[in-house]
């Protein structure tokens, strides 16, 4: 569809929709697009494509236990963080002391699952921008993170792996010598990712000085996660308000420099992203040496799950920031209210204000830095 609008100066803006079905949107999202010429002067994005109810599921389920899976399908390329965050949740509610074990298990697939979503989402805007065969690289990898999630859970997307206090089973006698041999082989596939993509010269000048997003911005719309990060604003939840065992390991919150460009550009966001896998390593390599090798993954999972009437809110901090669950319980068996807050809605909102200006042939960076899911805008 485009739309011609005829201003006082006598030029013409022109209306033109981006999506709903276009590979750079990552999902069904249609972007209005109102531009002079190749200048973008506004952009107006219509979700709701992917819209199935995750709040009003939680409602009617009738049981706590039943929410997990629909957090899965939130931001399915990052399920096992969903699922972490809800159980977390449920587990403050109920008091719940979870085992050393379990603790440890969830911190390794939590940081195995940013991995993988980072490849998904560096491999994806790289291929944005024409590299192709970065992200042939880079699926390799994220492959070898599901093959273990796999044989943990016994699916590759939608896990329903983590329980209210605990897990659905045990991981198999593989588990630790699988992950420590990725953990090994993968460490120097991040130069090479850096060699082929990240100082690219083409790379460069597509991402450097594209889509800034100054910290007072990226603060004043809530941003969190990578794009905060890449803005130079040095805030993590796992650092600043830990929850799990987290507070027990080192490890560094990279964020963006202006190394390339201008400081919160698309290529500081992606950067942020390529540092903070170098990090999950070495949070996993801590939690593998500190895991119990014998416990009871089920010992703490309650047979009955009713919490008192009350609310509360916890967050969390998944591959794309802050994702929060407000719950409600009317001492009942299912919950009253279930709210989830999505990092990846609060990004899209930003896209007016970070776009105006650009050529439209960025446009496709911008999007592809903010790295969005649709299910979780939507949800």
């Amino acid at each position: 569809m485009m739309n011609l609008i005829t201003n006082d100066a006598g030029t013409r803006e022109m209306t033109i929709n981006m999506g709903p079905q276009h590979p750079s949107t990552h999902g069904v999202l249609r972007l209005e697009l109102v531009l002079d010429g190749e200048l973008i002067n506004e952009v107006r994005p219509n979700i709701g494509y992917l819209h199935r109810c995750f709040e009003k599921y939680a409602e009617k389920v009738g049981e706590y236990s039943k929410v997990i899976p629909y957090t899965d399908r939130m931001d399915y390329v990052s399920a096992m963080n969903q699922e972490h965050g809800y159980v977390t949740a449920m587990e403050r509610m109920l008091e719940i002391e979870v085992p050393e074990r379990v603790e440890y298990i969830r911190i390794i697939l939590a940081e195995l699952q940013r991995i993988a979503s980072h490849l998904l989402g560096i491999g994806a805007f790289g291929l944005d921008l024409g590299a192709f065969t970065p992200f042939l690289y880079l699926f390799t990898e994220r492959e070898k993170v599901l093959d273990i999630f796999e044989k943990t859970s016994g699916a590759r997307l939608l896990y329903n792996y983590m329980t209210v206090g605990g897990l659905i089973k045990d991981v198999h006698k593989d588990f630790k010598a699988d992950t420590a041999e990725f953990v090994k082989s993968f460490r120097p596939k991040i130069k090479e990712l850096n060699d082929l993509l990240s100082y690219n010269r083409i790379f460069i000048k597509r991402t450097a000085n594209i889509g800034v997003i100054p910290d007072r911005v990226a603060l004043n719309y809530a941003a969190s996660g990578p794009v905060l990060r890449g803005s130079g604003v040095k805030w993590d939840l796992r650092k600043n308000d830990p929850y799990s065992i987290y507070d027990r390991f080192e490890f560094d919150i990279p964020t963006g420099t202006g190394e390339m460009g201008t400081l919160g550009d698309c290529w500081d966001r992606y950067m942020v992203r390529v540092l903070e896998m170098e990090q999950s390593l070495r949070i996993i390599e801590q939690a593998l040496d500190g895991m119990p090798d014998e416990g009871d993954v089920t010992e703490a999972t309650p047979r009955r799950i009713r919490p008192k009437e009350g609310e509360l809110y916890v967050r969390t901090e998944s591959p794309r920031g802050e994702l929060g669950y407000y719950i409600i319980s009317d001492n009942q068996g299912g919950p009253y209210r279930v709210k989830a807050r999505a990092p990846s809605f609060v990004h899209l909102s930003m896209l007016p204000a970070i776009s105006k200006g650009s050529l439209i042939a960025d446009m496709v960076a911008i999007v592809g830095s903010i790295d969005i899911v649709l299910g979780e805008v939507d949800r």
